[in-house]
């Protein structure tokens, strides 16, 4: 699958971009229709230490998801909209074989 990913008034390593394109091919097991993701990265400008801004959004046909996690690392982030778009498009999918 073809990750897009975008990082807001800072510049992601390679580092940061592999992880993320290593959990965005784990949602191919899923659900094989995805059409493509977006990936938008953003630090905010606060005192807090849940300042990481981890957005995904995520084409399939007919549809589109959107997951936006806010965390202490990219890492976490990634984690955790993973999770929660594999429990979407696991939904979805048993959605379209009930109703053929």
């Amino acid at each position: 699958m073809k990750v897009n990913t975008q990082s807001v008034n800072f510049n992601a390593d390679k580092k940061l971009i592999n992880f993320i394109q290593k959990r965005m091919d784990k949602l191919d097991q899923f659900y094989d229709k995805i059409i493509k993701s977006d990936v938008y990265l953003k630090v905010e400008n606060t005192s807090n230490k849940e300042n990481k801004i981890f957005e995904v959004n995520l084409s399939v046909p007919g549809d589109k998801f959107v997951v936006k996690k806010i965390c202490k690392s990219f890492e976490e982030g990634a984690d955790s909209a993973v999770n929660s778009l594999e429990r979407q498009l696991k939904k979805r999918k048993e959605k379209i074989r009930a109703h053929p």
